[in-house]
């Protein structure tokens, strides 16, 4: 059975790091940044628009950081965008105006939208056969960062103030950034940069994909991030109002999803792709997540909770790698970083798009019973999902690589 070698494995550990850093540094603002900003005398939709502006910028600059990946390698895209990572949290850690904060957020916006580049680099170090268990392990970065960065947000404006959690992050991504200068090679060979960089994305990029496998996995992941953050900007005032927890709970609910995720996403994903297939894994995540959905806001008591958040975890993290896996395997090496850029720009709209679209429909519940709050958002969420549902059913069983070079 092919493995992959130590060297492609030191170099998926810096990846992996990367967006471990970058997950923190997103979970280490949760619990902060809003009483930050009122030191400043932020309004509350002055606030929405402070945690909004990064993702509209993640969605807007994620393909063409994407591109100048294509045309100049990973390796100096990753190390730009990490410094500028750096530079957004030390800006807003050093904040004297809500300007200020805005300015460091939109930086931090801007450099997150790397992150379809450290995808394209695990793209391009890995075999068909080894890429969605890789997908997995960067899908377990993402959780072991909704696990550490919200914990260590709190706990450090606790001890020191809250613009600590910010210039710890800052920090990490300076580290981060010695890393990837020192020990990470390039990934994408000199003969593949820049070789069809001076025509368009669109219509060229569908010359150079499987089009109707990578449609479906960009219109499934937009679908799904939308209806997780439709779930994901209501849960804490649902948990609150229907269970009584209070902050310090609702972080270790988060952490309890967030080792769901890790293990999943971590080792068992690659072994359920194999066996199953792309296709049927994600089926199955959409499913899934869906009843996870639907079910949540039915939870009477806490082990009801618990068992119907665990399928939310199980859904999302056997379907999120496994989409970016699929849309990899559907794409020319030279054009990943814009085809996978133009996935986690879709993404990144999605979690503009779900926050909204949540606190919209939680206002269609604050005249019913308190039995029946946020079952709204909750169950169009699960609508949404379910619409992934009958999308994932049109994926082939096993994705299908296109004719290229495999690194």
């Amino acid at each position: 059975m092919p493995t992959m070698s130590d060297p492609k494995r030191a170099r998926l550990g810096i990846i992996f790091l990367t967006i471990l850093i970058n997950m923190v540094g997103f979970g280490v603002v949760i619990p902060v940044l809003p009483f930050y900003a009122e030191r400043f005398g932020a309004t509350p939709a002055q606030i929405g628009w402070l945690f909004g502006i990064f993702s509209l910028a993640q969605f807007l600059f994620s393909p063409l950081l994407g591109s100048l990946s294509d045309r100049f390698g990973r390796r100096p895209v990753l190390l730009l965008s990490t410094l500028g990572t750096a530079a957004g949290f030390l800006i807003m850690g050093a904040g004297q105006t809500l300007a200020m904060l805005f300015v460091g957020r939109l930086i931090d916006g801007i450099s997150g939208g790397s992150i379809g580049t450290a995808q394209a680099y695990v793209a391009d170090i890995t075999t068909p056969e080894d890429r969605p268990k890789a997908m997995g392990l960067l899908g377990a970065g993402f959780g072991l960062g909704f696990i550490l960065g919200p914990a260590l947000g709190g706990w450090t404006a606790a001890q020191f103030g809250h613009s600590a959690p910010l210039f710890v992050a800052g920090g990490m991504a300076l580290a981060n950034a010695a890393l990837i200068a020192f020990l990470l090679p390039e990934s994408l060979p000199q003969e593949l940069r820049g070789k069809r960089d001076r025509q368009p994305l669109f219509p060229n990029l569908l010359r150079h994909v499987q089009k109707g496998p990578y449609a479906t996995a960009v219109a499934v992941y937009f679908i799904l991030i939308t209806g997780f953050s439709v779930m994901t900007a209501v849960f804490a005032l649902f948990v609150a109002r229907r269970h009584g927890f209070d902050e310090k709970q609702t972080g270790y609910l988060f952490a309890y999803l967030g080792v769901i995720a890790v293990f999943i996403q971590g080792g068992l994903i690659g072994k359920l792709v194999k066996f199953f297939g792309e296709g049927r894994i994600a089926t199955a995540g959409a499913a899934v997540l869906a009843g996870g959905l639907f079910l949540t806001p039915l939870a009477g008591g806490m082990w009801e909770l618990l068992a119907y958040c665990a399928l939310i975890a199980i859904g999302n993290s056997l379907l999120t790698p496994t989409l970016q896996g699929i849309a990899s395997q559907c794409v020319d090496a030279e054009w990943q970083g814009r085809a996978l850029g133009i996935l986690q720009s879709a993404g990144s709209l999605a979690r503009w798009i779900g926050p909204v679209l949540g606190g919209m429909l939680l206002t269609l519940d604050l005249a019913r019973p308190a039995a029946e709050y946020a079952r709204t958002p909750f169950w169009v969420a699960a609508g949404l999902l379910a619409v992934t549902f009958v999308l994932c059913l049109r994926l082939p069983a096993r994705a299908a690589a296109q004719a290229r070079g495999e690194g």
